[in-house]
């Protein structure tokens, strides 16, 4: 990939000395348990960003047999992207407010779409220092062309059910240790984990004011070889992704995850 931490991660100073110069500012609201963060932008957000909708926009759940948030198609992601005003040659930066798992998750389908530019917000909304705006912005139509019309075989490697397992693939499990072990699963029909995995949780590669760990920190936990990250659902394996990529470490991202290798009977399942 050839990155570099300022690739992919940007400081809030940095992100209000942009925005003199030109930037499109998206907020990605959204959890686990509040998938919908509509109400919670209009409440206040940074001066001049625009919604994104995590289940609507970058999730295409008219797809089947892929996990619960399928990736969108290239095609997908060009429609929502002039309407949220993203223009050629202008940066994009994406936010959220909630351990980097939307905004990593705009960051990955962005890039793997073709869109150049695209930084997350280091601490996310609450690193802002700024005052917030409330409502939605308006913004003009936007004119950016992606390059690649599938993003699971687009601008960011991924990995499919069968190549997850290969010999010579770490694979980093970012999910909550207690739901990697198996001992609870409160969203998918299955608990346990892909055999081989290893746990990474993506909490653990964020400092406390919810900024990305320095470089070596993160890299630390990347063995030689091969590297690919799943979820639940593709989302907070994301945060791995970026993680790495700011480490100047490529890692592949399972889109289906769990949810997906979990509906098929005949693949295995680990616990403990």
């Amino acid at each position: 990939m050839g990155v570099t931490r300022a690739d992919v991660l940007i400081t809030a100073t940095e992100l209000a000395a942009a925005i003199e110069s030109g930037v499109t500012i998206l907020d990605v609201r959204w959890q686990l348990t509040e998938p919908d963060g509509r109400a919670a932008y209009e409440r206040g957000h940074i001066p001049g960003a625009v919604y994104v909708s995590l289940e609507d926009e970058l999730s295409d759940h008219t797809i089947a047999g892929r996990g619960r948030h399928p990736l969108p198609s290239g095609g997908e992601v060009q429609a929502a992207a002039r309407r949220w005003g993203v223009r050629t040659g202008v940066p994009v930066v994406v936010y959220d407010d909630w351990n980097r798992a939307a905004s990593s998750r705009a960051w990955w389908v962005l890039t793997a779409a073709g869109i150049p530019d695209v930084r997350i917000l280091d601490g996310g909304l609450a690193a802002w220092p700024g005052a917030l705006e409330t409502g939605s912005a308006a913004t003009e139509p936007g004119d950016i062309a992606v390059t690649h019309l599938d993003l699971y075989a687009g601008a960011l490697p991924t990995l499919t059910a069968e190549q997850v397992t290969e010999p010579g693939v770490t694979l980093l499990d970012a999910r909550a240790p207690e739901r990697f072990r198996g001992d609870v699963e409160p969203v998918d029909p299955v608990a346990g984990h892909i055999p081989g995995a290893t746990n990474v949780p993506s909490t653990s590669l964020l400092a406390d004011d919810g900024t990305f760990l320095p470089d070596t920190d993160v890299a630390r936990r990347a063995d030689e070889g091969a590297i690919g990250a799943y979820c639940g659902s593709g989302v907070t394996a994301s945060v791995v992704v970026a993680a790495l990529a700011a480490a100047g470490v490529d890692a592949a991202l399972y889109p289906g995850s769990w949810s997906e290798w979990c509906s098929d009977p005949t693949h295995p399942v680990s616990r403990g």
